[in-house]
């Protein structure tokens, strides 16, 4: 009877422990979506980020290309999104990409800008939580006035 106990115990304990043992922090995914006010195709001081936009990210099976897992946020009041991802993607390919803007003037996406790659495994030798995707931008319909002497500072001059 007592070597029973003690195998029950043996068997019962990692499990017990392993339930009792709190699960991981979810990776945060953090970015930006800005409005590209000159229609330059990247950033630029002029640009605006829009409050109320939203984004999703999305993974999908690397070889059938078949969406696995989907997740939608908004960003805030600085442009910013910020969404939990809480289980881990191994080989899978995610994207963050723009669904929409709320600015009339401005729901275009910017071609190439339009989504971002992220990497949600813990599986890849990154120590943080953290991933952070990069900005991804709509195009204004006009660009703004005093847009050419922004895009002058970027004119490259060989002398």
């Amino acid at each position: 009877m007592a070597r029973l106990a003690v195998l029950l115990a043996l068997c019962l304990l990692p499990a017990i422990a392993a339930a009792a043992r709190p699960t991981r922090t979810p990776l945060t995914v953090t970015g930006k979506v800005y409005c590209d006010t000159c229609q330059a195709g990247f950033e630029t001081p002029a640009s605006t980020y829009i409050a109320g936009a939203k984004v999703k990210v999305e993974c999908k099976d690397r070889t059938s290309m078949k969406p696995l897992y989907s997740q939608e946020a908004t960003t805030d009041s600085t442009g910013t999104y910020k969404m939990f991802v809480s289980e881990d993607h191994l080989d899978q390919l995610c994207d963050a990409m723009l669904v929409s803007s709320p600015q009339p003037n401005c729901q275009k996406p910017a071609a190439g800008r339009d989504r971002a790659r992220v990497i949600l495994t813990r599986y890849n030798g990154i120590a943080s939580d953290d991933r952070f995707a990069n900005n991804m931008g709509f195009v204004i319909d006009q660009p703004l006035s005093g847009c050419a002497q922004v895009l002058q500072q970027y004119q490259d001059f060989d002398v």
